[in-house]
Order: C-alpha cells, then sequence, then structure tokens
C-alpha cells in the first residue's frame, strides 16, 4: 500500500485520538519502518492492518467502523491533494462513476502497480446508483468511508446498502447507493 495511505491514518489518528495513541500502537505494532512513511513507498498491508487492529483495541472501536471513518478521512486528505477531480463533476454520482475509469486511470500514471480496486457503477435511475467493488485485499468499508466524504463533500443525503459483501463469501461487494 502506498506511504499517502499510512500517512493519512496518522494524521487521522493524531487529529482524532492524539499523538500519544499513535505512539501506543507503534509500541504495540513494531513495525519495521517505525512509522515513518514517504507518500510514493510501497508499504506492507499487513502493516496498516496490523496498526488499524491495534487501534481498534486501543480506543475500544470495531475494526470495520475504523476503516469507514479512516475512508472518510482520507477522501478529504485526497481531495485537498487533487481537488481536480471533485472540481471536474458537477455531483455526487459522476463523481462516483469516474473513480474506476479517471481516477484509477491517473493514479496508475503515477504509481507502479498501485494494486487498485475494481469499482463497476450501474446508475439505476437518477436516485439509484450500484457500485460493485473488488479487491483482493477487501477494503469495502473504506469504500464506504470514501463514499461518504464525497457525499459530504457534494452536500448529499443517502443512504448505502451493502446486500452483498465479499466478508461474508460473496465474489464482491455491492454498494448500492441511494440519495435523498
Amino acid at each position: 500500500m502506498k506511504g499517502v495511505v499510512f500517512i493519512a491514518f496518522n494524521q487521522m489518528v493524531e487529529d482524532q485520538v492524539g499523538i500519544d495513541v499513535w505512539e501506543k500502537i507503534l509500541a504495540q505494532v513494531m513495525p519495521e519502518t517505525e512509522g515513518i512513511y514517504t507518500s510514493i513507498e510501497e508499504y506492507p498491508d499487513s502493516e496498516l492492518f496490523n496498526l488499524v487492529g491495534a487501534l481498534s483495541e486501543t480506543v475500544n472501536v470495531p475494526v470495520p467502523t475504523l476503516v469507514e471513518s479512516f475512508g472518510e478521512y482520507l477522501f478529504g486528505i485526497l481531495n485537498k491533494k487533487y481537488p481536480i477531480f471533485t472540481e471536474q463533476k458537477a455531483d455526487f454520482f459522476s463523481f462516483i462513476e469516474s473513480i474506476d475509469g479517471v481516477i484509477h486511470k491517473e493514479v496508475r500514471k503515477l504509481y507502479e502497480n498501485p494494486n487498485l480496486p475494481k469499482l463497476e457503477c450501474e446508475r439505476v435511475d437518477d436516485k439509484n446508483l450500484n457500485v460493485i467493488y473488488t479487491s483482493p485485499r477487501k477494503l469495502c468499508f473504506l469504500a464506504e468511508g470514501l463514499i461518504r466524504g464525497a457525499a459530504k463533500h457534494y452536500q448529499v443525503e443517502y443512504s448505502l446498502e451493502h446486500p452483498q459483501c465479499m466478508h461474508r463469501g460473496d465474489d464482491h461487494c455491492l454498494l448500492q447507493i441511494a440519495i435523498h
């Protein structure tokens, strides 16, 4: 996983629960990097998963909830760094639909082997969008958080159903988004 993700996670922990908690989970996990990351480097997924697990134990919040919260936080970080992607899309659904074909395409230009999820979107109607999420990392909860961040950015009230999930044995996740 790219260092930019680790840096954002570090920032979220420090912003929301403090540097003491960040230091505590680093001491618990003892990553080879010692918690020092550069944005373009690649780090093992397991290191981030271990940090999330340690944070979950420390703050007594379930891992899926933390990962979703991190997704929302990460959206804010990425949107500040690359505002062009939201500026180019006038609405929430158009932005979501552009992720795989536009944003992920640009990420592939910047980074070698970025290991991105596959997103397939189907616009059901003006108020409903289905997203099929597929990834060996199974970070669908991160995707839910990123969607929540995008909805806040576009000032959209929405609901999200997750009737199919790789964590429950399905071969992909189905995220059904409805705007109100």
